[in-house]
C-alpha cells in the first residue's frame, strides 16, 4: 500500500484502519470498489482519503467534495444518514449532479462514519446496478457495522493523539500485481495484427502482445505492471476519461477512436476497444481511417487536441454539473464558488475572475489563482476603457487568446500576470441586460475548439442569470435583515427581582432571514409578558409578518388582556391579515413578586425550566394549533411557579432541529446543556446555548428569564 504525496498529517495507523474498513465493506456487500472520505482540517471540505478497486486518476474530479454540495457523500456526512443509490434512475432523482458526471449503470452506497457526536467522514462502496431492487437488510447491516467498526478505530486513534483529518491526495490500495499470461495464450494472441493488452481493476497492464509494441511505440518491458495512462500517455488525455470510467463502472464494452500523438507523423488514428470483466479490462487497439470530422491541418490539430468532437464533448460533463449547481446557488459568493469548483476543472483552467457591473463601472467580485493584488488595478474601471474584460461586455462577444503573446499584441501595453498561458474573456449578459464579465486563465498556451467556445459562451449566459438572481436575492436579504433588526427589541425592560436576556441568530442556509422573534412587555400591572414566536417562511414577507404579530401581541398585552385572549386575538388577526400564513408562539405572563406565571402555547416547542438546584425539565404546557389556521381555536392556560434562581428558557425550533435528526433529540441536548452550566450571569448562559448552535440552517431566537432573590 503506497501513500500518495500530500496525504496530510494522517498517520500510517489511520491509513491501515481505512484500508481494512474499505476492503471489508467492499467484500461484505459484493462491491467492486470502495473508499473513505474524511473531513478536512477546515471542516468545510470532505477529502477522498483512501480508495481501492478502480484507477484513482480517473476519479480526480471527485477527490474533494464541499460538505454543502448536493452529492450523496456530502448528504450522508451532513445528515448522518445512509444513502443507497441502486441504479442511475434512483441517483438521477436525488442527485442529478452525480449522474451528470458519471452517466453509467452502477450502484453506490454511502454510510456515515460517526462516533457519538463526532463525525469523521463517509464509507463508500460501488457495486453493479440493481434496477428496481433496493439494498437488502443484510447488506445495510453489514455496511453499517463496517462503518461503526471504522468509527471506533478512528475514535481510539483520535483519543491517542493521532490526527484523523485529511488534507491531501487519496491513498490507493492496489490489488496484487498482475502476472503475464500463459505461454500458449501469448502465442495465439501474438498472431493478431491488433494490439491486445490486459488491465487489472486499477488499470495496470498485466499482458501485452507483440503487435502492441509496434502500435504503441513502447517496448513491452516498459509496459508490464504500469498504469495504462502512465505507460501510454496519449491515452490519458481527458477526452478519453469518460470511456474508461464507463468500462470500469459498468459491464458494457466501449469503442472509440483515438489519435496517437498530436502532430504528424505521429498522429495516426487508432480504433480502441474496451472489454470489461469482473477481474479487469481487455484493451484492443488497431489502425483506423481518419474520421470525416478529423482536423486536416497541424494548426487545427493543435487547436482541437486529441480525439473527435464527440470525444471532446464527453469531457464536458462538468459544465453540465455546473449548470445544475448554478440553479441551487442563491448568493453571488455561492455562484462564484460553484464556477470555481466546476468550470475551472472542466477546461483545465487555473485562474478565474468575475467582475460585476455597477454604475457603468466593473468591480472585482471574485478571483482565484491570480497573483495577489494583480487584479486590483482593474477594479472599478469604466466602460470606456479599452480592456478585454470591458470590451467583451460592451460588445457581447467572447474573446479567446491562445497565448499571452496574442493577448499582448491585441492590447498593447496591457499588464500581464504571466508570460506563458492562455486567456478567455466571457460576457455575462442575462436576458439582454449586462451583468459583468468573466475571465478564465490557463497556465499554458492552448487552443479553443469551436465546441469549447460554444459551450463556454452558453455557460457564461447561465452564470450571468445566476449572478443576476443572486444580486436580487442579496438585495432582498439585506432589506429583510434591516427590517428584522428594526422590528426586534433593541433592549429589554429592566425590573427588580427578574432578569431577562434575548438572543437572535440568523440561519446559515442561504443567509436568509426568517420570522423568529422574541419580546418582553411590561403589562402595567407589575407583571411581565414573555413572548417568543416563529413565522413560517423566510425573507421580507416573513420579517414583515413577524413585525405585525409582535405589534399585535404587544397591543393586546398592554390592553390588559388575559394570556388566552392575547393568543386568540393574535390568531384571528393573522388570519385576517394574511390567510395561509402560519406562526407558532409561546406566551408567558410572569409576576416577579410571587413567581407565579400563566403560559399559553400555540404549536410552539415546549419551554425548559431549570430549577435552582440545577434539575432541568421540559415543561408540559397544554397547547393549541399554530396561529393562522383556525379562527375559533382555543388556547388553554397552564399555571406555573418560578422559584428564585430558576431559569425559564423559551426558544424557536432552529435551536433544536437539524435536517435528518429527531427534534426530541435536539430538545434533550438543549436540556442537558442548560442543566450542565454552573450558576452565573444569565447573559453567559444565553451565549453558551446559542454558541452551540452555529451553522444551523434555520434562524434561532432564545429568551431566558430568571427570578432573583
Amino acid at each position: 500500500m503506497a501513500r500518495a504525496d500530500g496525504a496530510g498529517a494522517a498517520t500510517d495507523a489511520v491509513v491501515r484502519a481505512l484500508a481494512r474498513a474499505s476492503a471489508g465493506a467492499v467484500q461484505a456487500v459484493g462491491g467492486y470498489a470502495g473508499g473513505v472520505y474524511l473531513r478536512s482540517g477546515s471542516g468545510e471540505l470532505l477529502q477522498l482519503a483512501l480508495f481501492t478497486g478502480l484507477p484513482l486518476p480517473l476519479f480526480r474530479p471527485w477527490w474533494r467534495m464541499q460538505v454543502n454540495r448536493p452529492f450523496p457523500v456530502a448528504e450522508a456526512y451532513r445528515s448522518g444518514q445512509a444513502v443507497h443509490l441502486t441504479d442511475a434512475a434512483s441517483a438521477m432523482s436525488r442527485f442529478p449532479q452525480l449522474v451528470a458526471g458519471l452517466p453509467f449503470p452502477f450502484a453506490s452506497l454511502y454510510e456515515p462514519v460517526t462516533a457519538g457526536q463526532e463525525r469523521f467522514g463517509v464509507l463508500l462502496v460501488l457495486r453493479p446496478a440493481t434496477p428496481g431492487v433496493p439494498v437488502g437488510p443484510g447488506d445495510r447491516r453489514r455496511l453499517r457495522e463496517a462503518a461503526e467498526d471504522l468509527a471506533r478505530d478512528l475514535a481510539a486513534l483520535s483519543s491517542a493523539g493521532e490526527p484523523v483529518a485529511w488534507d491531501g491526495d487519496p491513498v490507493g490500495v492496489p490489488a496484487p500485481a498482475p502476472e503475464a499470461g500463459a505461454a500458449g495464450a501469448r502465442a495465439a494472441v501474438d498472431r493478431l495484427a491488433q494490439a491486445v493488452l490486459s488491465l487489472d481493476r486499477e488499470g495496470r497492464i498485466g499482458f501485452v502482445n507483440s503487435a502492441a509494441q509496434h502500435l504503441l511505440g513502447v517496448a513491452s518491458g516498459q509496459l508490464y505492471g504500469r498504469p495504462l495512462w502512465e505507460a501510454v500517455p496519449w491515452l490519458g488525455h481527458p477526452s478519453y476519461d469518460d470511456h474508461f470510467r464507463a468500462v470500469f463502472m459498468s459491464s458494457e464494452p466501449v469503442h472509440f477512436s483515438a489519435r496517437r500523438g498530436r502532430h504528424p507523423p505521429g498522429g495516426e488514428w487508432l480504433s480502441v476497444g474496451l472489454y470489461p470483466a469482473a477481474d479487469g479490462v481487455t484493451v484492443t487497439i488497431g489502425t483506423a481511417d481518419p474520421p470525416a470530422y478529423a482536423p486536416t491541418t497541424p494548426a487545427a490539430d493543435a487547436d482541437t487536441g486529441p480525439g473527435s468532437p464527440a470525444d471532446r464533448a464527453s469531457t464536458l460533463y462538468r459544465p453540465v454539473a455546473l449548470a445544475i449547481a448554478l440553479t441551487e446557488a442563491v448568493t453571488a459568493r455561492q455562484v462564484s464558488a460553484v464556477v470555481t469548483e466546476e468550470l475551472l476543472p472542466a477546461f483545465g483552467g487555473r485562474q478565474l475572475a468575475i467582475y460585476l457591473l455597477d454604475e457603468r463601472h466593473l468591480h472585482l467580485a471574485w478571483e482565484t489563482g491570480f497573483p495577489q493584488g494583480f487584479l486590483n488595478r482593474f477594479d472599478g474601471v469604466a466602460l470606456d476603457v479599452r480592456l478585454p474584460g470591458v470590451e467583451t461586455l460592451t460588445t457581447g462577444r467572447p474573446l479567446f487568446f491562445e497565448s499571452m503573446q496574442r493577448l499582448a499584441a491585441a492590447y498593447p501595453g496591457i499588464p500581464l500576470d504571466a508570460d506563458i498561458g492562455a486567456r478567455a474573456f466571457l460576457p455575462l449578459i442575462a436576458s439582454g441586460r449586462p451583468v459583468g464579465s468573466c475571465i478564465l486563465g490557463f497556465d499554458a498556451p492552448r487552443g479553443f475548439s469551436p465546441e469549447e467556445r460554444t459551450v463556454l459562451t452558453a455557460l457564461a449566459g447561465l452564470i450571468a442569470q445566476a449572478l443576476a438572481r443572486a444580486r436580487r436575492y442579496d438585495s432582498e436579504a439585506a432589506l429583510a435583515h434591516g427590517l428584522q433588526a428594526a422590528l426586534l427589541p433593541h433592549r429589554l425592560p429592566v425590573r427588580r427581582h427578574v432578569e431577562t436576556v434575548g438572543r437572535y441568530l440568523p440561519g446559515s442556509a442561504g443567509m436568509d432571514v426568517g420570522g423568529d422573534w422574541y419580546d418582553v412587555v411590561e403589562t402595567g400591572s407589575g407583571r411581565l409578558a414573555l413572548v417568543i414566536g416563529d413565522v413560517q417562511g423566510h425573507g421580507v414577507a416573513a420579517a414583515a409578518t413577524m413585525g405585525q404579530l409582535r405589534s399585535a401581541v404587544r397591543a393586546f398585552a398592554l390592553a390588559g388582556s388575559t394570556p388566552e385572549q392575547v393568543v386568540r386575538g393574535t390568531n384571528r388577526l393573522l388570519i385576517d391579515l394574511d390567510p395561509g400564513q402560519f406562526a407558532s408562539c409561546c406566551y408567558v405572563v410572569l409576576d416577579p413578586a410571587s413567581g407565579s406565571a400563566q403560559a399559553v402555547r400555540a404549536g410552539h416547542p415546549q419551554p425548559l425550566l431549570r430549577r435552582p438546584e440545577g434539575r432541568t425539565e421540559v415543561l408540559d404546557l397544554a397547547g393549541g394549533v399554530v396561529l393562522g389556521v383556525d379562527p375559533e381555536a382555543a388556547y388553554p392556560v397552564t399555571e406555573l411557579r418560578l422559584a428564585p434562581g430558576a431559569v425559564l428558557a423559551l426558544y424557536t425550533d432552529g435551536l433544536v432541529e437539524l435536517p435528518g435528526a429527531d427534534i426530541d433529540e435536539g430538545v434533550e441536548r438543549l436540556r442537558l446543556a442548560l442543566a450542565s452550566g454552573s450558576p452565573g450571569p444569565l447573559t453567559e448562559t444565553a451565549d453558551r446555548l446559542i454558541g452551540n448552535a452555529v451553522d444551523r440552517p434555520d434562524d434561532i431566537a432564545l429568551l431566558l428569564a430568571s427570578l432573583t432573590a
